[in-house]
């Protein structure tokens, strides 16, 4: 353990590196004591930097030689120190070599033998790199993930640089020789400036350092253009006024020459430095054309040359004056990119920061920057149905492959796809951390992270792992519960998220698909013992979600709006689902008189006879309302009145006076010699308190007079009690005819018990055909007797029509013979007979 306890780790380019320099301007820190790491994280720190610097598939531990070395089975970590130290070699090379083939091209034929020794030593280096190349791993530029396996590390490099690298390392100056000194393998020498890509990232690299001036970096950039376009140019420049033959040599640019009295007439004579200047002046002055007093082109070539170099250095032009003003202007992603961390580090030391929250706050920021293609900005212009479908063919194939919305539907799903936003993070970060309140949705689409439970006695427990195609946050978000665990990152993650007011407006629109992800929301974590805790809260959360989700159908139907009514049931709203009281939609269209809203639910055929909390059905809701035409659409559908204490309910409608009421409920079948706890019916009521209309109403029904309450009294009795005499021969009428129906009957009882046995029906005194007033007259309720001859004598008299013989017909006009063929409740007509 003490081999380890002075290194130090930084983060760069969104991973963990040993010692090496930060390319980003990152500052970097030494770990006192490792110890003391793994205590405060459990070890957990340590195993991420180790995971980090993994280098190949199976992803195992390093061994502290490996790390060490920064090796593992040959595969090199891009910011491994060796590997660092190695690239500031190789650029020392790239600049040589970068500026030393035009002077090679333009200056000699053949190299001298300290140079030829030189040009090999730097090939030979470069060869080298090449085979090193083969083993680097490289970051993936969709994932952003660090890829560790020989076949895609090769493939990339053959694809991208492999063959330009390896002919720049050619000895081309042994192949000039050995092919006879032919002038056209000399142009092959050109194929070396592929290296000139290794200063352009360098200098990039310094672009984002904190700690060099950015003013100082973009001049020393532009100069090194500068100078570099022009040095070529005048390697050109003396090349052309070489090949000509020796005699024509005084024809050109620097061999007709004369300044002062010096002249070039010889100048393959004069110093090689001499030269290279003289060819420099002329590129310098023809690049800022400032005239051509006295050096300027002499032949054919040379002016075509001339003309082309000149229209090149106007976009050269162009391109140092654009720089120049954005150095000004300061609108570059780079300069937004410093100010940004330059901010962040006055924060930072202002507010005294510890070094692990300053380095994931700088490798995240980094991270966004290098990612910024994510960025919502690029797409600001875009109308949003182009940009939804950016988004569906992006991140489509992540979220429909997520458990928690297994078979959901493709429009929730495209809701979900065109509202998440795209983030990357780095190892170690802690996304979430338990008990915190939390408002985000993650989905995985690459990396890994862990889940951490941490107990009360500060121990941490690894819960499991979040791979692709997993989510993590939504038992907080949709419980709204606090988070039950902490997330952390094991691998460089991209993530997709969604905030929970949107996510909460989708689910609102698509009731159906939200209880089908609460539903997966609650089988996902049966598999855990530790989460499976949280069923009780998840069940909770889907009875509400369910109770709210039926408040909303009943709102629609309470108020009659028949639209929004479909549509809830459309969105997967169920009909049938019950509110708090226990009223289903059915209750309230029919409390309400709702026609077209009650035909609409029985269609969808719900339960007719379904009972709220309180006993009512929505029958007997209509019916209590008033509403005749919903409670005779009900009817007909076989909707009954349920009513709890039948009896009671009967008493206190008659003791309230309610005659409409009561007349609604003895039409839909309600028995009239209902009793209630004192064994009193209505009649009883009625009759005590001198009620003559509900009295009449409840004889007319077929109400006993006979029946005795737990005192033994009669209704009779009690209508002489209370001293009405309207009521008392209401009643003895009743009796009267109630007797003559049963003659034989000893006593009440007996002749209410046979009259239940029998069946009742309405004779009217006209025609069923008659459609004149004379047809509007009203009939009579009777109990149907056991022959024709005495159903037609009492309707006869009670009808008033006693003149003449009678005869009774159905409603088809049929003459009925006899009584056995009257249905219950039936209607007949008395008519006379004609011959």
């Amino acid at each position: 353990m003490e081999s380890f306890k002075r290194k130090s780790f930084k983060i760069g380019h969104g991973e963990i590196g040993e010692e090496g320099g930060s390319s980003h301007g990152g500052e970097e820190y030494e770990v006192e004591d490792l110890r003391e790491r793994i205590q405060s994280s459990r070890g957990s720190r340590l195993t991420l930097v180790e995971n980090e610097l993994e280098t190949n598939s199976t992803r195992r531990r390093f061994s502290r030689h490996n790390l060490i070395n920064g090796f593992r089975d040959l595969f090199i970590h891009p910011d491994n120190r060796w590997y660092k130290a190695w690239e500031k070699f190789i650029l020392l090379w790239a600049i040589y070599s970068s500026f030393f083939t035009p002077l090679e091209f333009g200056f000699f034929r053949g190299l001298p033998e300290n140079l030829f020794i030189l040009d090999i030593v730097g090939q030979v280096a470069f060869l080298l790199d090449i085979v090193l190349q083969f083993f680097v791993a490289y970051r993936d530029s969709h994932s952003y993930k660090m890829i560790y396996k020989r076949n895609p590390i090769a493939l990339r490099y053959i694809k991208s640089h492999f063959f330009p690298d390896l002919l720049a390392c050619m000895p081309w100056d042994i192949i000039y020789k050995a092919c006879g000194r032919k002038e056209e393998v000399r142009y092959l020498l050109w194929i070396r400036l592929i290296r000139v890509r290794r200063l352009t990232d360098f200098f990039q690299r310094m672009e984002k350092d904190i700690r060099i001036n950015y003013l100082f970096t973009r001049i020393v950039k532009l100069i090194a253009v500068e100078l570099y376009c022009t040095h070529t140019a005048a390697c050109i420049f003396y090349y052309l006024a070489t090949t000509l033959p020796e005699e024509q040599e005084g024809y050109t640019w620097i061999g007709s020459l004369k300044l002062g009295d010096y002249s070039y007439s010889q100048f393959r004579d004069i110093d090689i430095w001499k030269r290279y200047t003289t060819s420099m002046y002329f590129a310098i002055v023809t690049m800022a054309t400032v005239g051509y007093g006295d050096i300027h082109a002499v032949n054919l070539r040379e002016m075509i040359f001339i003309m082309i170099y000149v229209s090149f250095d106007m976009v050269l032009g162009a391109y140092l004056i654009g720089n120049m003003t954005a150095l000004i202007v300061k609108g570059s992603k780079t300069v937004r990119y410093r100010d940004k961390m330059t901010d962040l580090t006055k924060y930072m030391n202002r507010n005294r920061l510890g070094r692990e929250l300053r380095n994931q706050i700088k490798g995240h920021l980094r991270l966004q920057y290098e990612s910024s293609y994510t960025d919502a900005a690029v797409l600001q212009d875009i109308p949003m149905s182009i940009r939804a479908k950016i988004s569906q063919t992006l991140y489509k194939s992540y979220v429909e492959n997520i458990p928690l919305f297994k078979c959901c539907s493709q429009e929730f799903i495209n809701q979900i796809v065109t509202r998440v936003h795209e983030e990357f993070f780095l190892p170690g970060e802690v996304i979430m951390e338990q008990g915190n309140v939390v408002d985000q949705l993650y989905f995985v689409c690459h990396g890994v992270l862990e889940e951490v439970g941490i107990g009360a006695d500060g121990l941490e427990e690894i819960l499991s792992l979040l791979e692709p195609n997993s989510s993590f946050g939504e038992i907080s978000v949709l419980c709204n519960i606090p988070q039950p665990y902490t997330v952390r990152v094991c691998e460089l993650c991209r993530l997709l998220r969604i905030d929970k007011q949107s996510f909460s407006n989708i689910l609102e629109i698509y009731f159906h698909d939200g209880r089908k992800v609460l539903t997966n929301l609650l089988e996902g974590k049966e598999s855990n013992i530790r989460l499976k805790q949280l069923e009780s809260d998840i069940t909770f959360h889907i009875g509400k979600q369910e109770a709210d989700l039926a408040l909303r159908l009943n709102s629609a139907a309470f108020y009659g709006d028949l639209y929004q009514l479909k549509s809830e049931i459309r969105s997967g709203a169920d009909p049938s689902k019950k509110d708090y009281d226990g009223r289903t939609a059915l209750h309230l269209a029919a409390s309400r008189g709702y026609e077209d809203i009650t035909t609409f639910l029985i269609q969808e055929r719900v339960d007719i006879n379904a009972e709220d909390n309180f006993g009512n059905t929505p029958l007997l809701e209509a019916i209590k309302n008033g509403h005749d035409k919903v409670a005779s659409l009900l009817y007909k559908e076989g909707a009954m009145v349920k009513i709890d204490n039948v009896g009671s309910y009967l008493c206190s409608v008659v003791a309230r006076g309610d005659s409409d009421l009561l007349r609604r409920l003895l039409s839909n079948g309600i028995d009239p010699n209902s009793k209630d706890y004192d064994n009193r019916t209505p009649l009883h009521v009625a009759a005590s308190q001198g009620l003559y209309l509900m009295g009449k109403l409840l004889v007319e029904a077929g109400a006993s007079v006979f029946a005795k309450d737990r005192w033994g009294n009669s209704p009779i009795d009690e209508a002489r009690m209370c001293g009405n005499k309207n009521m008392i021969r209401l009643l003895e009428e009743a009796k009267t005819a109630q007797l003559s129906e049963y003659p034989d009957s000893p006593h009440s009882h007996e002749v209410t018990e046979l009259r239940h046995a029998k069946k009742k029906c309405t004779v009217f005194p006209f025609h069923p055909w008659d459609n004149t007033k004379q047809g509007q007259r009203h009939g009579v309720v009777m109990w149907v007797p056991h022959s024709m001859e005495e159903l037609i004598e009492a309707a006869s008299h009670q009808l008033g029509m006693l003149d003449a013989e009678c005869i009774i017909l159905s409603e088809d006009g049929g003459k009925i013979l006899e009584a056995e063929m009257i249905t219950e409740a039936q209607k007949l007509y008395l008519i006379y007979q004609t011959t």
